[in-house]
């Protein structure tokens, strides 16, 4: 079947497209309050539970999630939704366990709660580290690497002028917008995936003629040419399944109910992407909604983005079900397999004109999505968590500006990355993504649940349990990566301790030895003093510290804060609407001595020109703390809402996984 080329149709919608993410990315600008370092990284803590769950969703679902379910049940079925009905479960413990300590500690990264918890600035400096070259080797590589795939399969132009391009779109109404531009756009563009691709699974069940026949076809879909001797290219036999044998190469068993568990915790409860979705929430019962939406949705991958993948295989069995290294070099460029380009060959295929240009702007949506969710994220962990060590009195002008200019730099990053992604040779993009997160994530997920639930955890046990971690993690990864993978019809020359240890294995691995450290270490030392924990812990999350400084602080706030402050708006915590907006008392600066660049610098930013009037770090905590203690308040009658809400989901969730068992 030869692959449909764009046509005018599909080109104005694209255009109208990005016209109007760029446009609401900039109107948001005006509306939030980006002028603060709160506004810029968590649009004012004053999102609504729909925008929450929302932005939730599509922050886990960008274009690597589209290329790479698609990619990964073309080549073995649906087991890969294993990740997704896990994730539907680990959102829920987000919002309903980790987000209440969050919000309550009032902090703005997950290393700053480190920081907090254990006061070390090692440990939240190494977090943040560790968090920023993860954003650079796995989601900022994998979002360009997928929408690279996307442009030369539907467009066939220039690879790098057309990233080149998103990156730079991207990062306009990030850098003006900050968090609240890309709320918004993610409000906007959560609608346009939605669209594009329930067309797109309608067009195709219908293509194929129903489940029954995709699942028929699915396991005829055997390339003409295969690898002589091998089971290269043959559809597995247990594709229809999740629960495999322990022993499969993919998805075993052991490591679907241990290692994805662990790895959906690691990503949805400690990592900085999706963490700050739910900070920005008005409280704690916005939060908690907010999850319960994203969890329901997390459904959908099934349906959108599995499904999709495997009648992919079962039309085009040559070319995405190629076997044999010589012919998916021609076809993908991958000698590996070319099971990655699945979804953007259903687009341009089965789409009609006009439908297709939609599903190409909703694919490039998710691309700017994510690219967005990264950039500010990524900006917030720098900025908070690195500069703030070297400018301890940074004031909140330098903050907004460093944070912007550091968005510049990444985005110079992913141009500098491009060459090394487009020669990327991973069969499966979904399976490397996995591989890398087995390696690094699991001695975080230790640190943060030991942390939350035990107060007798202390600083040296946490920094031990994360360098044992990160010295077994990196060793190998290493490994991994330096010997590879055979590809089809090749014998295996890896040591048996790499080949047949699954990385998932590894992950509840390292995860369980990380647990052990850190416990051993803890009870061997000296345990923290319980006043410092206030707040910090499952436990101490409602209790109130009665220290003689903390009192002081108390009446400081109540005198010196109004005197301070020009404007506090917090209303009341039973109608679970608290907005936090606080502005600081400013004096305005001459316009005719600024220059014409730093007016033009400061519009960008966000800043009025104004000169402050800087805040002491004793009345900037007392703000926090009060502005925590309201978001943790929740009313009784909504409590009781989300509570039966996150009872149905996790059922409905459980029908799916027996259902597909």
């Amino acid at each position: 079947m030869a692959t449909h080329q764009l046509v005018t149709a599909d080109y104005v919608i694209i255009a109208i497209h990005f016209i109007i993410t760029v446009g609401v990315g900039i109107w948001s600008t005006f509306r939030g309050n980006r002028g603060t370092s709160r506004g810029y990284f968590l649009a004012g803590r004053d999102m609504s539970w729909w925008l929450v769950g929302m932005s939730l969703y599509v922050s886990n679902i960008g274009s690597s999630s589209f290329i790479g379910l698609s990619g990964a049940a073309a080549a073995n079925g649906i087991a890969v939704s294993c990740y997704e009905f896990a994730g539907l479960f680990c959102i829920l413990l987000l919002t309903f366990v980790f987000v209440p300590i969050y919000i309550g500690a009032g902090v703005y990264t997950m290393p700053e709660y480190l920081k907090k918890r254990f006061g070390s600035q090692r440990l939240q400096v190494y977090l943040a580290v560790q968090s920023l070259i993860l954003f650079a080797f796995t989601k900022l590589s994998a979002e360009i690497f997928a929408g690279a795939i996307i442009i030369k399969e539907t467009m066939g132009w220039n690879l790098y002028v057309s990233v080149l391009i998103l990156l730079a779109a991207t990062a306009l109404y990030t850098v003006i917008g900050g968090f609240a531009a890309f709320i918004y756009t993610y409000a906007l563009q959560t609608v346009v995936l939605m669209i594009g691709a329930i067309v797109l699974f309608i067009i195709s069940m219908i293509d194929i003629g129903g489940y029954e026949s995709m699942a028929d076809l699915y396991f005829q879909a055997k390339p003409n040419i295969t690898v002589a001797n091998t089971s290269c290219g043959i559809p597995d036999p247990n594709a229809l399944h999740i629960f495999r044998p322990a022993s499969d190469s993919n998805y075993p068993w052991t490591g679907i109910v241990f290692g994805v568990n662990i790895l959906s915790a690691w990503y949805f409860c400690t990592d900085q992407v999706l963490v700050q979705r739910t900070l920005a929430a008005k409280n704690t019962i916005h939060a908690k909604g907010g999850g319960i939406l994203a969890a329901y949705l997390k459904i959908l991958p099934m349906f959108l983005m599995v499904w999709p993948g495997m009648i992919s295989r079962a039309l085009y069995k040559d070319t995405v079900g190629c076997a044999d290294p010589t012919i998916c070099e021609e076809v993908c460029g991958n000698p590996s397999g070319c099971s990655n380009i699945a979804y953007p060959k259903l687009v341009m295929n089965l789409m009609p004109d006009g439908l297709r240009g939609l599903m190409l702007a909703a694919l490039l949506a998710a691309l700017m999505s994510s690219l967005t969710s990264i950039f500010n994220s990524g900006s917030t962990l720098f900025t908070i968590d690195i500069w703030k060590r070297i400018r301890k009195n940074a004031s909140d002008r330098e903050l907004m500006i460093v944070g912007r200019l550091f968005v510049i730099i990444f985005v110079g990053f992913s141009i500098v990355w491009l060459p090394v992604v487009g020669k990327a040779q991973d069969g499966q993009l979904f399976n490397y993504l996995q591989s890398i997160a087995s390696y690094m994530g699991p001695p975080v997920l230790a640190c943060f649940i030991l942390a939350i639930a035990s107060t007798r955890i202390n600083e040296k046990g946490a920094f031990w349990g994360l360098m044992i971690g990160l010295v077994l993690g990196v060793a190998r990864m290493i490994a991994d990566f330096a010997l590879g993978s055979p590809v089809c019809g090749e014998e295996e020359y890896r040591p048996a301790i790499i080949a047949n240890f699954h990385y998932l294995h590894y992950a509840a691995f390292l995860f369980g030895t990380c647990l052990m450290v850190t416990v051993v270490v803890s009870l061997l030392t000296k345990p923290q003093d319980p006043e410092k924990l206030v707040n910090l812990t499952w436990h101490t999350r409602t209790r109130e510290s009665h220290t003689r400084n903390q009192e002081k602080d108390f009446k400081l706030a109540e005198k010196d804060t109004s005197s301070v402050l020009e404007h506090e708006e917090l209303s009341d915590p039973g109608d679970n609407d608290v907005s936090m907006t606080v502005d600081v008392k400013t004096v305005e600066a001459p316009i005719s001595s600024q220059s014409i660049g730093k007016r033009i610098l400061y519009f960008i930013c966000g800043i009025t020109g104004n000169k402050e009037e800087q805040l002491t770090q004793e009345e900037q905590d007392n703000i926090d703390r009060k502005l925590a203690n309201l978001a943790t308040k929740e009313d009784p009658f909504w409590r009781r809402v989300v509570n039966i809400n996150v009872v149905i989901c996790m059922g409905v969730g459980t029908f799916f996984i027996a259902y597909f068992y």
